[in-house]
């Protein structure tokens, strides 16, 4: 039973970080299903693992400070989910509107131009919204941006078909705990209510809208979802619920 919780837990963790974890065996396919339940969690540590590294800046120009914190959370995660943002842009544009050719772009190891805009926007806005935060002194956004994210993808996988039958979300796809999964994904923004000010509401609608017009355009051009399209939904939830954050407490 603990091998059953611990493990899954430890999936995500390699999976979604570069926080150097050492498994002594290959999980199994259920336990990557498993392992969704603990990507708020992930999403949890890797807040305050940057609030902290706020807290160290808090001498420090904001600027610098701001430019440091976007570094640490693309070293943090590996790069994994603008991975997923590059190409997921290098696939829209370069798709036409096929679904097929957009599926083929996405396998492209290479880096187009569509792709390489999406990346210098993202982490441009990312950067300009950290250092607002900075200066207000609003960490919370910070927390928020992580775990909301990665709530989102449970929630993809729960609600959206995953549409390559080998890629690497499958084990997620087809071993998620459906149940747990919905619990999870509802307990979240009623903690987030409960544990910070009203007025972050918007955050969450502002987070939902983000996730509403994303599954739609995953819809209208796959049928579904990649692992490419999810990490760049973790990127654009990130950088949505930082700009919110910004834009509310103005």
């Amino acid at each position: 039973c603990a091998d059953l919780m611990i493990k899954p837990f430890l999936v995500a963790l390699q999976f979604l970080t570069c926080i150097p974890v050492r498994l002594e065996t290959q999980p199994s396919e259920k336990q990557i299903g498993l392992s969704l339940l603990y990507y708020p969690l992930v999403g949890l540590i890797l807040g305050l693992f940057l609030i902290a590294l706020s807290w160290l800046l808090n001498h420090t120009s904001p600027l610098v400070a701001a430019a440091l914190l976007v570094t640490s959370w693309v070293v943090l995660t590996g790069a994994l989910h603008l991975d997923g943002l590059a190409d997921s842009a290098d696939a829209w544009i370069g798709g036409i509107g096929d679904r097929e050719r957009t599926l083929a772009i996405m396998k492209d190891p290479s880096c187009g131009p569509a792709g390489v805009v999406a990346l210098i926007l993202i982490l441009l806005l990312k950067f300009v919204a950290l250092y607002s935060l900075i200066i207000a002194n609003e960490w919370i956004a910070i927390l928020l941006a992580c775990t909301l994210a990665r709530t989102l993808i449970p929630l993809l996988f729960l609600t959206t078909p995953y549409v390559r039958n080998h890629g690497l979300g499958s084990p997620f796809a087809t071993h998620q705990p459906r149940r747990l999964s919905i619990f999870i994904i509802s307990a979240m923004p009623l903690l987030i209510l409960l544990l910070t000010d009203s007025i972050y509401i918007w955050v969450l609608i502002a987070v939902s809208l983000t996730f509403a017009i994303s599954r739609y355009l995953m819809m209208r051009r796959l049928d579904g979802t990649t692992g490419d399209t999810a990490g760049a939904l973790i990127e654009v939830t990130e950088t949505v619920v930082l700009l919110s954050a910004v834009l509310i407490l103005e």
